[in-house]
């Protein structure tokens, strides 16, 4: 693929972060999400790409932009075919509230190599590189930990597992609290919980327990740029939801590695933030007509990982845009 994809697909992610920035803190997260879709889906226009959204905003009669299927992209001749999952914004509460962990977030491959993964939870697992090959989602929580503290030189009790807050992670909490680690509960964002494991600076070792299948892909996919290693499971609830697996070909109870969640090595992923995490500010007003943000752009082809610190002037930006 395109070298640059993963610049241009930061253009679209900061586009994102500032439409739905307008709305930090401002309780209506459901206007901050509508607005992010419609920059990412305006700014997909004046990117040369020929894109399929396969994750996304749900089925075409469930979302008017960005829906699974979708066609995205400037399309010019000889440009490849590219899949394409989005969250123009993770952690819709999150920005309504002014909380961290929100993001605007793209990842791409070539046609055929992600999985399209249903709108249904998924059990998941996340390490660093130093942790790959270590942690198995099979595996008892208290031997992950003890075999994660052992490769990274710690102790038990200064390991750091990171999980959702919530009741159905409780029997995590309490596994960690016997061991005697640290654990960090997050209210929404397991992409950047998960991405935060390949970060030594960011104090996180470990991501565990269950949330959004679509959001497990774009976890793996930012990982697998990162060196690090992704594991889950889904977990269907329903009838619908476990036809949809078979659907896929996907046996129930399967492990889904690195490879089955995003395959080769032509991976590219790119993040703006909307609010602050453990590696990006989130965007920034100054009141006078400018705003910051800083994303991140990946591609496992070359390892490159690229920390971009963007100034925009707001009514330049609009004008573009629409």
């Amino acid at each position: 693929m395109d070298k640059n994809l993963a610049l241009d697909l930061v253009r679209v992610t900061e586009v994102a972060t500032i439409k739905a920035g307008l709305w930090l803190g401002k309780g209506d997260k459901n206007a901050a999400d509508g607005a992010a879709v419609e920059g990412m889906r305006k700014m997909f226009n004046h990117i040369d790409v020929d894109g399929r959204i396969v994750i996304g905003e749900g089925e075409m009669d469930e979302a008017p932009m960005l829906y699974i299927g979708e066609k995205v992209g400037h399309v010019v001749e000889g440009v490849e075919k590219i899949d394409i999952a989005v969250d123009p914004l993770d952690g819709t509460t999150i920005i309504s509230k002014a909380q961290d962990h929100a993001i605007a977030v793209i990842a791409a491959t070539p046609q055929g190599k992600m999985l399209h993964a249903p709108d249904m939870y998924m059990d998941k697992i996340a390490v660093g590189p130093k942790g790959k090959g270590v942690v198995h989602l099979d595996m008892p929580l208290e031997h992950n930990i003890t075999a994660l503290a052992k490769v990274l030189d710690k102790k038990v009790e200064d390991v750091m597992v990171v999980m959702l807050d919530r009741e159905r992670h409780q029997k995590h909490i309490d596994v960690c609290r016997k061991l005697g680690c640290r654990v960090k509960l997050v209210s929404d964002g397991d992409v950047t919980t998960a991405m935060a494991t390949c970060f030594e600076d960011s104090n996180i070792d470990l991501m565990i327990g269950s949330g959004g299948a679509p959001e497990g892909v774009l976890a793996a996919a930012a990982v697998k740029c990162l060196g690090g290693d992704f594991q889950g499971r889904l977990l269907p609830e329903t009838q619908e939801e476990i036809e949809r697996c078979e659907s896929m070909g996907l046996e129930i109870g399967q492990l889904l590695t690195m490879e089955d969640l995003v395959a080769g090595d032509e991976v590219h992923f790119a993040c703006t933030a909307v609010t602050d995490n453990d590696f990006l500010k989130g965007i920034k007003f100054d009141g006078h007509g400018k705003a910051v943000t800083e994303s991140i752009a990946m591609r496992t082809e070359t390892g490159t990982i690229r920390t971009i610190r963007t100034v925009h002037i707001l009514d330049k930006k609009e004008k573009y845009i629409d």
